[in-house]
């Protein structure tokens, strides 16, 4: 199963108006990196930069006036998620993005049913929260220290690490810990020495006599070179 665990930074909060100025994620099959990853500045032709989007990006006008525009990537991009799952954290809101951006040059939308929310996972998972991606990170253990801006690139590489751990990445690892412990176990159960008390009065018989005798004819009819005869010394 191959998987896109992608990212992307606006130049605001309105995919009808505003538009996507950094796409950035990272590739997995079968829930383990392969190393191939993208990322992309994109000129927003034209697009005021939200001063509350570039406070939190980081990402200025400036930076972006000769990169390319959306549509001279989508190619490149289209064949990079060709096929596969789409992992993003607040989905709905990236998406929304893509499938506008996608829209404005005739593109067709990305199904949903090949979408992935990280932030749906997180609630059902954790529903007392907080389950932003630092939040996340701070949870799992995951080192974000560098994390200083929202950059996509780097959020889809921490997203990864998340993810892995919402969908139980370290069962495997502690299916070898339970392992481990019951093989411990059972050198410390060798090594026991085990004291049986006689009981205090013996159980009573539970073959009848009319048993012993049925078993008793039974034995007769095998003949002197039956095993029986051998194993009870009869």
């Amino acid at each position: 199963m191959r998987e896109i665990i992608f990212d992307t930074e606006t130049t605001g909060l309105d995919s009808r108006e505003d538009r996507i100025i950094e796409l950035g994620g990272v590739e997995m099959v079968n829930r383990f990196p392969t190393g191939r990853t993208f990322h992309f500045f994109i000129n927003p032709q034209g697009r005021q930069i939200h001063a509350d989007a570039q406070a939190v990006h980081g990402i200025s006008a400036d930076q972006l006036a000769d990169k390319p525009i959306f549509g001279a990537i989508v190619d490149e991009f289209i064949e990079l998620i060709d096929g596969a799952k789409l992992v993003a954290h607040n989905a709905n809101f990236d998406i929304g993005f893509i499938n506008a951006e996608f829209a404005r040059i005739g593109r067709p939308p990305v199904a949903p049913e090949m979408v992935i929310d990280t932030l749906a996972l997180a609630k059902r998972k954790h529903p007392m929260g907080p389950n932003s991606l630092d939040a996340l990170c701070r949870r799992y253990g995951i080192d974000n220290s560098h994390r200083t801006k929202h950059g996509a690139l780097l959020d889809s590489e921490l997203l990864a690490e998340v993810y892995i751990e919402l969908i139980g990445g370290k069962q495997a690892a502690l299916t070898l810990d339970n392992v481990a412990v019951a093989a411990a176990s059972a050198v410390l159960v060798e090594q026991t020495d085990f004291v049986v008390a006689p009981r205090p009065a013996p159980l009573p018989p539970r073959l009848s006599e009319a048993e012993r005798a049925a078993h008793a004819a039974l034995v007769e009819t095998l003949g002197e070179k039956a095993v029986w005869l051998s194993v009870t010394g009869q």
